[in-house]
């Protein structure tokens, strides 16, 4: 499969570009919800961190609402990330042609 070490070195270095490459697009994208029509707004990055947060001044008054929408929000906003991870994953592996391990199974 390798006729030399330096074939290996170059194929793992590589998949280190990728990978890296691969975090930083994660780290630059952004995924915003909207719940309660509009009055709750959470966004967060392609790494799933919650980089901001806006919510109604209306919403303050009514605890249990709040607690609602933003559960909601955080779970759509994590679904969006964690499917944008998952295809990501998948392009990342396509572009490595014949190395996928999973290809065939």
């Amino acid at each position: 499969m390798f006729s030399n070490m330096g074939d290996m070195s170059k194929i793992f270095e590589g998949m280190q570009e990728n990978a890296t490459k691969f975090q930083t697009e994660l780290e630059s994208k952004t995924f915003s919800v909207k719940s309660g029509g509009g009055m709750l707004e959470i966004s967060m990055n392609g790494k799933g961190e919650v980089i901001d947060l806006n919510i109604d001044d209306s919403l303050l008054d009514d605890k249990d609402s709040l607690q609602i929408l933003l559960i909601g929000a955080l779970n759509d906003a994590s679904k969006m990330v964690q499917q944008n991870q998952k295809s990501s994953a998948m392009g990342m592996l396509g572009g490595m042609g014949g190395m996928n391990p999973f290809a065939g199974k």
